[in-house]
């Protein structure tokens, strides 16, 4: 009996998925538990996996291709089974039949059931307002400026072409595609980066061409959608109010040179250490380690800190669970472990999930001070810039001293100023006093 593969939620808050690519090609026998294709969710890139055996009849989407939740992007069948409903059904039925066979159950068709028997992609306006019993009236040939020339390449082409083409700087206009009904795939793209450059003659340029060219569209990655989308959950709605304080960093720097001379297993970053003191301060504080539940307040009474990190696409957050109970050598070697398999998009649903505040430290850039937008339903995340060597007023003489700035972002529906405030007196105690760290 025939599976279909659909494109599985493969993290908790995924609502579509880009194939990144297929590792299973059409005609290959495959066993259940067997890995079809790399999805990029919202998060990560993970693996998608058969649910049943036979052989991959048919790829119904192809690499770089959005397809939301639920849809069937594949079927996997005996040799000799007619697949030809289930293609229908991934269609949105009609004459899904009759289409070139990898678009035929495309998203983007069973999206638009009026041009269903033909790649979504490769339909103009103009012919799709054609009645199918009339054949199409000819036009007498009209000149297309570069713009709508670049348009139109825009639509046959998939978005990881679209991806690599800006990158090395390939007019998608030049290209014929090779993918159904002329779709412009990655391999178009590549093939057309290898050649060498074709000399023109100069021509005049007019004015659209020369705007089009001043800019560049860039389709949005799975987790750019998800950052977008959580923003705007969090900046508008929630009543947010900023504390500032500057901490004295001298003696964790000295704890840390300390911790280095006894060899690499001893060294610690200063994220670390902050990482930690943040932890230790919200277990005594829990009215500020806490979610906003919308007609309740869920108090943790366990600490697990989401570390921001940047990648190529945005930032992701891995989680540090029960950060306030490990010790600095434990926590520095999750952190790193984190943060590498972060950057490689490597992580697990349940590593980035389940954090119960959260800090961003933008100090290895340069940034002084900045503050960040809560994760909700978290009340509240802790930016933490740059340490700078500065003049300060110790006892009555100035003197040069490492400072550190930080800032908590509150959400107000959970901490009032006095709590929040009360929290960083607690942060600064401990980190300018950092064997209470390890007490």
């Amino acid at each position: 009996m025939a599976t279909k593969v659909f494109m599985e939620a493969l993290s908790p808050t995924m609502e579509e998925g880009r194939l990144v690519k297929w590792l299973k090609n059409e005609g290959d026998a495959v066993k259940s538990g067997d890995i079809l294709a790399e999805v990029e969710t919202d998060k990560a890139i993970m693996e998608l996996v058969a649910r049943g055996d036979g052989i991959l009849r048919r790829r119904l989407t192809g690499d770089g291709d959005t397809s939301p939740v639920g849809s069937i992007i594949g079927v996997i069948a005996a040799a000799d089974e007619n697949i030809d409903a289930l293609i229908a059904e991934a269609s949105g039925g009609g004459g899904a039949s009759t289409a070139a066979p990898a678009t035929a159950a495309a998203p983007a068709t069973a999206a638009a059931p009026a041009t269903a028997a033909t790649p979504a992609t490769a339909a103009t306006p103009a012919a799709a307002a054609t009645p199918a019993s009339q054949p199409p009236v000819p036009r007498p040939p009209s000149p297309v400026p570069a713009a709508a020339a670049a348009a139109a390449a825009d639509l046959r082409s998939s978005p990881l072409a679209r991806r690599i083409a800006a990158e090395r700087g390939v007019e998608l206009g030049a290209i014929q595609g090779s993918g159904p009904g002329g779709r412009i795939i990655k391999r178009d793209v590549e093939a057309a980066a290898s050649q060498p450059p074709v000399s023109r003659l100069p021509s005049s340029v007019s004015p659209t061409a020369a705007s089009a060219a001043d800019y560049q569209d860039l389709p949005l990655s799975q987790i750019r959608k998800t950052i977008a989308r959580r923003l705007a959950e969090s900046i508008g709605p929630i009543p947010t109010f900023y504390l500032t304080a500057e901490l004295d960093m001298e003696r964790v720097a000295e704890m840390r040179s300390a911790m280095a001379e006894l060899g690499d297993g001893f060294k610690v970053s200063f994220n670390d250490i902050i990482i930690k003191a943040v932890a230790s301060a919200l277990a005594q504080h829990p009215e500020c380690n806490a979610h906003w539940q919308g007609d309740s307040i869920r108090q943790w009474h366990r600490v697990h800190i989401g570390m921001a990190v940047a990648i190529d696409d945005g930032l992701i957050t891995p989680v540090i669970f029960d950060a306030d109970r490990k010790g600095l050598r434990q926590l520095a070697a999750e952190s790193r472990d984190l943060a590498k398999r972060a950057r490689d998009r490597k992580l697990t649903p349940n590593e980035y999930t389940g954090s119960t505040f959260s800090i961003s430290n933008l100090g290895m850039f340069g940034i002084d001070q900045f503050t960040a937008i809560i994760n909700p339903p978290e009340a509240g995340i802790l930016a933490v810039g740059s340490i700078e060597a500065k003049p300060v007023v110790i006892e009555g003489a100035v003197a040069v001293r490492r400072r550190l700035r930080v800032t908590l972002s509150c959400d107000h529906r959970v901490i009032d100023g006095a709590a929040g405030a009360r929290f960083l007196q607690t942060l600064r105690r401990l980190i300018e006093n950092p064997l209470l760290l390890v007490y």
